[in-house]
């Protein structure tokens, strides 16, 4: 984990000073949206952003239901499933790691930056760019850039929407923990109905387009793939090693 943030915040150095950048990114995706007839995020952050209690339920599900969830979650499934706990871990590490190289590669402003941005880059922008609300900063009082949270924050990490494919992986993960068992049945909706919340969250909320939250579906599949990858053919072999050790605190800690 600590490896992960201070990869995290090189990435982060690396884009922080790319606005233009960003703002020329998003536009693309925009556009590519507009071009496959699915841009909505407009229109449906403009018909949320008037209704308070339907716009302080989603920064609620964007806020929450994502990273507290997950380390809550997490902890849990350390103490009470160790045995299904390294997959759904490396899963979150290993897509991760991925969507940091597209973060570092392709950084991308959210649509709640655009207004801000087009100001700065873009003074022509047409009106579908300069409408965005970010619902959050207005309702919840809470915002990526305040002077609080700005240091740790990539405010160019749109694409992909890890809030959406860590939110897939923490419904499989639930699903995976109960499997087999009498409370699956109520476990399971909730585990589906997690990612489908954050779909709605991201877009209404301005955070992100649906390109995005498609992007990170297929980075949470990727690192869930290359987690069973690790479990089949990668932590095999490094047991059989550790095992071998001569220190036998070392080949303790290691095995366990």
């Amino acid at each position: 984990m600590a490896i992960a943030f201070l990869l995290y915040f090189g990435v982060r150095g690396a884009v922080i000073d790319r606005p233009e950048t960003a703002y020329r990114h998003a536009l693309d995706i925009l556009n590519a949206q507009r071009w496959l007839g699915i841009f909505w995020e407009d229109d449906l952050n403009n018909w949320v952003k008037d209704k308070r209690f339907l716009a302080q339920t989603l920064n609620i599900v964007y806020f929450y239901l994502h990273f507290p969830l997950i380390i809550i979650f997490g902890l849990w499934l350390y103490y009470f499933r160790r045995h299904k706990y390294t997959l759904t871990r490396d899963s979150f590490l290993l897509s991760g790691a991925v969507a940091l190289v597209i973060y570092w590669l392709y950084p991308v402003a959210p649509p709640r930056e655009l207004p801000g941005l087009a100001a700065r880059f873009d003074p022509g922008a047409p009106a579908y760019v300069l409408g965005f609300l970010d619902t959050m900063r207005a309702y919840l009082g809470y915002a990526y850039d305040t002077q609080s949270t700005r240091t740790f924050v990539n405010p160019y990490a749109a694409m992909p929407s890890l809030h959406f494919g860590w939110d897939l992986l923490l419904g499989i993960g639930i699903i995976r923990a109960f499997w087999g068992q009498r409370w699956l049945w109520i476990i399971a909706p909730i585990g589906v109905a997690l990612p489908v919340l954050q779909v709605f969250s991201i877009t209404m909320t301005a955070n992100h387009f649906l390109l995005d939250a498609a992007a990170g579906g297929v980075v949470a599949l990727t690192g869930l793939g290359l987690a069973v990858a690790a479990q089949r053919w990668v932590y095999p072999p490094l047991g059989a090693w550790a095992r071998a050790l001569p220190w036998p605190a070392l080949r303790r800690w290691l095995v366990e």
